[in-house]
Order: C-alpha cells, then sequence, then structure tokens
C-alpha cells in the first residue's frame, strides 16, 4: 500500500478470498488501539452445512438476517431473498452513528461488510456510505469486485485505496491496514 495516503480502504476480490477475515482483525486490531470503530460484517448462515442465508452484526454485536433461501424477495440475489429492513434498520443508522461520532471524536472507524449488490438494494444504505465517505470519519469496507454503478464510483474515488485480496496476500493484511488507518 505504498504511494499517496488515501483516507479510506476498500477491500476486494474473488468471492471466498478472505475479505470479511481480514476487514473483522483490522477491526480488532483498531479497537485495541483505542480507536472508536462502528459497522457491521455479513456471515453465512448454514444449516447442516448448507448455506441458507447470510446474517448481519453491528461491531455491537447487535444481529440480523440479510438474506435468505426462506425470504420471497423481492428483490432477489440469486436463490436468496434480500431483507432491506435490516440494511434500514440495522447498516444505515449504524453508519450515520459514526458520522455523527466523527465530527466530535477523531479517529472514528467505519467497517463495512460488505458494500455489494444485496446490500446497495437499501437506497438509505447508499445515502448513508455516501455520508461516510465525506465525513471525517476514515472508512474500511469490503467491495464488490463484480461492475456496479454504485461501488465502481466508491473505488474511483481520489480519497479510496483499493486494496485486492488473495489467499497469499491476506495473511499480513489486518496489521497492514491497521497501521495505514491509525496514521493521521
Amino acid at each position: 500500500m505504498e504511494g499517496a495516503r488515501p483516507r479510506h480502504v476498500l477491500l476486494t476480490g474473488a468471492p471466498g478470498c478472505g475479505k470479511t477475515t481480514v476487514m473483522v482483525a483490522a477491526v480488532r486490531l483498531l479497537q485495541a488501539a483505542g480507536r472508536q470503530v462502528f459497522g457491521f460484517w455479513t456471515e453465512e448462515m448454514r444449516q447442516g452445512g448448507v448455506r441458507r442465508g447470510f446474517g448481519i452484526e453491528l461491531v455491537s454485536g447487535v444481529r440480523g438476517v440479510l438474506a435468505s433461501v426462506d425470504r420471497p424477495g423481492p428483490p432477489r440475489v440469486g436463490k436468496y431473498g434480500v431483507n432491506i429492513q435490516a440494511m434500514d434498520r440495522l447498516a444505515a443508522p449504524e453508519v450515520e452513528r459514526a458520522v455523527a461520532a466523527a465530527r466530535n471524536m477523531p479517529g472514528v472507524i467505519v467497517a463495512m461488510d460488505e458494500i455489494g449488490k444485496m446490500e446497495l438494494f437499501s437506497r438509505s444504505f447508499q445515502r448513508a456510505v455516501l455520508s461516510a465517505f465525506d465525513s471525517p470519519a476514515r472508512v474500511l469496507a469490503t467491495i464488490t469486485a463484480r461492475p456496479h454503478p454504485f461501488a465502481d464510483g466508491l473505488k474511483q474515488r481520489g480519497d479510496t485505496r483499493l486494496v485486492t485480496v488473495t489467499q497469499g496476500t491476506r495473511e499480513g493484511l489486518p496489521q497492514e491496514i491497521a497501521a495505514w488507518l491509525l496514521r493521521d
């Protein structure tokens, strides 16, 4: 991550490469360093070894269901019905809390996993994401590698560093990213 120092870090890569693992590990390092971290991550929901959907968990531990095979949709992504209300009720307000905190407290980090197709069905989440990128907070997020107009706009911002995670590079990335975001 050499060169000019953008304020925000976006992690991208193929599904299963470890983006979420890298982000969560970096969040733990940032918290251990005393930074106030807001945000969320997603996780697979499995039953009998079969993926049934995706959950969402705030840094504070509050949980919800983002998408499920049992949810009829629309919207749908593949076999999953997407719960836009989870993004509207959990993720968007969490990001907005971070933006408000960053106005009064230096060093706030907003962690978002993921800025992807399912999450971006929520217009309130889209607005919150833009607000976070334009606020004094620093953003650490995973983002879809696939083309998406909203995500592509974030990747092209001059204040954003895009890092591709691979199985070969992921091991040292949490420490590198945390050190990057701790520099003021």
